[in-house]
């Protein structure tokens, strides 16, 4: 296995899960994080996945990850920040609640990591290093139910053009901002047939149509500093 790992967060599920399980099904060392114990982090562990238990909303956690794959690890390949939460604005707490627990996991926690492991992508064997923030479409043009996501979704965007800049030349910063990748196994029928109408598309993009766009961005040896969309066609739709 190669010895010089790509760090995955939010690897319990869905997007994380699939991305970790086709590193390792090519031989590569992935690092992950995960809240939750799932059944999809057994499977990991299998394959030889290096993972924590971290709750990005307490930040004693975060340090103490962070300590952990400094004092473990030299360099790395790559930072894939998928960790997300997704709270709608009339979920029942504080209003300034929802907003600090949004920032903090979409902006605050990919910070401290991009600071904390820059020299670690620095170091890489590779011609580059590689940072990606998973995004989402609305933080180009907000969402009325969800605004305390969005807007953290469009500070992350402000984050990968910062670090572009600053990590230049050797590690690359980009985004990439998906609109459906795939629905979850309870959203209803209307929801479903409602929400594929928004797009040119008209269906789910599937988790390997996000691996390819991932792929895309470690590949490239040129572009930085941008969020890659993955919307089918959604931004055209009236």
């Amino acid at each position: 296995m190669n010895a010089e790992p790509i760090l995955i967060t939010g690897v319990g599920k869905r997007i994380g899960l699939h991305l970790a399980r086709t590193f390792l099904d090519r031989g590569l060392a992935v690092i992950g994080t995960y809240r939750t114990e799932r059944p999809g982090l057994k499977v990991l562990k299998q394959q030889g996945a290096e993972l924590y238990s971290c709750d990005f909303n307490d930040e004693q956690q975060v340090d103490l990850f962070i300590d952990k794959v400094k004092l473990k690890h030299g360099s790395l390949r790559a930072v894939i920040h998928n960790a997300s939460d997704w709270l709608p604005d009339d979920a029942e707490i504080p209003a300034p609640e929802i907003l600090q627990r949004m920032m903090q996991i979409h902006v605050s926690v990919p910070y401290q990591l991009n600071l904390a492991f820059a020299p670690l992508l620095q170091a890489t064997q590779h011609e580059h290093a590689d940072i990606v923030h998973v995004g989402d479409f609305v933080s180009s043009r907000g969402s009325k139910k969800h605004i305390a996501y969005a807007a953290s979704k469009a500070a992350q965007d402000c984050l990968t053009m910062s670090f572009s800049a600053k990590l230049s030349p050797k590690v690359k910063v980009n985004s990439v901002a998906p609109a459906l990748i795939m629905f979850n196994e309870n959203d209803s029928d209307v929801y479903r047939e409602k929400t594929l109408n928004k797009s040119l598309m008209k269906r789910e993009a599937g988790l390997d149509e996000f691996s390819h766009a991932i792929d895309y961005l470690l590949d490239s040896s040129f572009v930085t500093g941008r969020v890659l969309p993955l919307d089918g066609g959604r931004h055209l739709v009236q």
